[in-house]
Parts: structure tokens; C-alpha cells; sequence
């Protein structure tokens, strides 16, 4: 699937933006960026992704794709990212807020 050059862009910009030990899911992504959905966004991340921190951006669950999440463990141990003890993300708590409305930018 080709994606629009500025969606791309869009979505690697707020992958970029999550800080270590935060998370954020495809869904909130794609809300921000106002385009698509959050499977879009995991397409984006599959074929632009491996030059931006991905481990930070997960489903909604708190989890990653299974052939992803042992790899994305060790980034989420290095940075301290609060983990259930399933291993997926606590998005309670490592959550981050990347709309600028809500950041009041």
C-alpha cells in the first residue's frame, strides 16, 4: 500500500515525540494525526518504522505484534517503561499525551 508522503511523515513525527519510558497507542496516532485509523498507522510503522523508537507505540491492550514484542520488552526494561506483569505496557501509567490541544500548545 502507498501512503501519502505527509502522512508518513506525520506519523513518524509523533512516534518521535513519545519520550522513553511512555507509550502510545496506533489509535491515538491516527486520532492526532486526523487521518485514517490505527491500522494505517501500523502500516506506516511496518514499512517507515525502524528508524523511530516503535516500541513506544502499541495496540490498545498495551501489547505489540507477537514477532515485535520480545525485542520491544528489552527497550521497555532500558527505559523503565511501567509494564504489567503480562508484559504488556501499563498505559495508565506510561501513557503519553501527544495531542497539542490537550498540551496546550
Amino acid at each position: 500500500m502507498r501512503h501519502p508522503e505527509d502522512y508518513v511523515e506525520a506519523v513518524l513525527s509523533l512516534v518521535e515525540q513519545v519520550p522513553p519510558g511512555r507509550a502510545t497507542t496506533y489509535g491515538e496516532i491516527a486520532a492526532v494525526v486526523g487521518r485514517f485509523g490505527p491500522r494505517r498507522v501500523g502500516a506506516v510503522m511496518a514499512e517507515h518504522g525502524g528508524a523511530v523508537p516503535w516500541w513506544r507505540v502499541v495496540r490498545a491492550d498495551g501489547t505489540l505484534p507477537p514477532d515485535l514484542a520480545a525485542r520491544a520488552r528489552e527497550h521497555h526494561r532500558e527505559e523503565g517503561t511501567p509494564c504489567r506483569a503480562s508484559g504488556a505496557v501499563d498505559l495508565r501509567a506510561a501513557r503519553a499525551d501527544l495531542d497539542p490541544a490537550r498540551r496546550g500548545k
